[in-house]
């Protein structure tokens, strides 16, 4: 979601590498199990991905990470059409700063409304990189991305969002192979935005299968996925009415076939498959590659600590984080934790202590930090924020790492983030 809309909502009532072949030729995505009251069971279908013991093992060193925004031109490319070696200048100063820094991984927004910062057959270029959906940027930014990160000892992981068709700050004509064109039935319009209706099996299909190629194509360390599930709830300006999302074909579609799962059920269960099939495809498609989930930063209220209230993602984006968790669907998750210390309903230490409690596999959690919010505004955060939240994190999980949202606070060393945290949290190594 929009990270500058995430304090007010979570107090509501209520965001030359890629040559190596994978190990193995890819298959095609087993079908869904048709959706039934046991489908929300815990077991997985036959298609279920690895069991716990053939995981590949957690980082052995403090992970330090930072998300690199394409959307909006948040990170990179600081603006649309930039000329191919200015863009590529920008992708090597990233780097480099994110090297100096002591980062070891960067998280990059390869996919961010069904479009594609990469050679794609499937959806067209994104309108982020030449100002124009579909037009050919002259070079391939994730091949570029993954050598300049390999040649820093960086890992990067591909970050898709599997839902969103258009955001609300696209300027661009859609492109003739965007799918809202090639297939409009799977496509719904909801508040300013164009979204995949999870509803749709036809869309769902077309998500793994854009994960499948990028992967089997690009020797990316990891698959990501961010907060969006259905889109975050918009409110009738003349009403002041939730609007619920324009799913009835699929729904009907759904009941007609003698579905029996309640409405907020069968969205969860939409959801849930998707997260489940990603997983195991990653894992098929390229062994080794890590699936990282980082989801809206309060629990389900029945998984809440107490004092701790806002947002319902289990509800409102019909994310049941806390079954994958469960059941292992991911390797590690990275809730966004974007409130400071004294945010009593929604402190950063217990809702840490709450998705620790809520882990039973052991899989590493490394929190989303809200780094952006140090900036020119009055609201503004200290950087001893960001150092007080490492600390607690060191505290409670010794070795495990965070995530920076964004890269380009780092970048611009706001207020001294990047100096504060080069001569304290990180000036010894990873492993030191």
């Amino acid at each position: 979601m929009k990270r500058r809309d995430l304090l007010s909502l979570a107090s509501a009532p209520l965001l030359a590498a890629c040559a190596t072949p994978p190990a193995s030729p890819p298959v095609a995505p087993p079908a869904p199990v048709p959706p039934s009251e046991a489908a929300l069971a815990p077991t997985p279908p036959a298609s279920a991905p690895a069991t716990p013991s053939a995981l590949p093992p957690p980082p052995p060193r403090e992970w330090r990470a930072a998300w690199i925004a394409t959307v909006a031109n948040i990170d990179w490319p600081s603006k649309p059409g930039l000329s191919a070696e200015a863009q590529q200048t920008e992708i090597r100063a990233l780097c480099d700063t994110a090297q100096r820094l002591g980062l070891n991984a960067l998280i990059l927004q390869v996919r961010t409304a069904v479009d594609a910062l990469y050679e794609s057959r499937l959806e067209p270029w994104s309108e982020v990189l030449t100002g124009t959906q579909g037009k050919h940027p002259g070079y391939d930014p994730l091949a570029v991305w993954l050598a300049e990160c390999r040649a820093r000892g960086l890992e990067l992981h591909a970050w898709f969002n599997p839902y969103r068709a258009k955001h609300s700050s696209a300027k661009s004509a859609l492109a003739d192979t965007h799918l809202s064109r090639t297939h409009p039935d799977w496509v719904r319009r909801y508040g300013d935005q164009l979204w995949m209706d999870p509803g749709e099996p036809g869309a769902a299909e077309h998500t793994l299968a854009v994960v499948r190629d990028c992967l089997s194509r690009y020797a990316v360390d990891g698959v990501h996925i961010d907060d969006y599930f259905y889109p975050y709830p918009v409110t009738d300006t003349a009403s002041k009415q939730e609007v619920d999302f324009p799913d009835e074909p699929s729904w009907q579609r759904y009941v007609a076939k003698g579905g029996a799962l309640a409405r907020a059920d069968w969205r969860r269960y939409n959801v849930n498959t998707l997260v489940q099939r990603l997983y195991a495809l990653a894992h098929e498609v390229r062994p080794g590659t890590r699936v990282g989930v980082s989801p809206f930063g309060i629990p389900k209220p029945a998984a809440r600590p107490a004092g701790i209230n806002g947002f319902s993602q289990y509800d409102k984006l019909y994310a049941d984080v806390e079954l994958w968790l469960r059941e292992g669907w991911m390797d590690y998750l990275a809730p966004q934790l974007y409130w400071p210390r004294s945010q009593t309903a929604q402190a950063f230490e217990p809702l840490l202590q709450a998705w620790r409690a809520n882990n039973p596999l052991g899989r590493p959690i490394h929190p989303g930090l809200f780094t952006s919010r140090i900036n020119d505004t009055p609201q503004s955060w200290q950087p001893d924020e960001v150092l007080a939240q490492i600390d607690i994190i060191r505290r409670q999980s010794p070795g495990s790492g965070h995530i920076h949202f964004s890269m380009v606070a780092l970048a611009q060393n706001r207020k001294g983030i990047a100096d504060a945290l080069r001569g304290g949290p990180y000036a010894s190594s990873p492993t030191g």
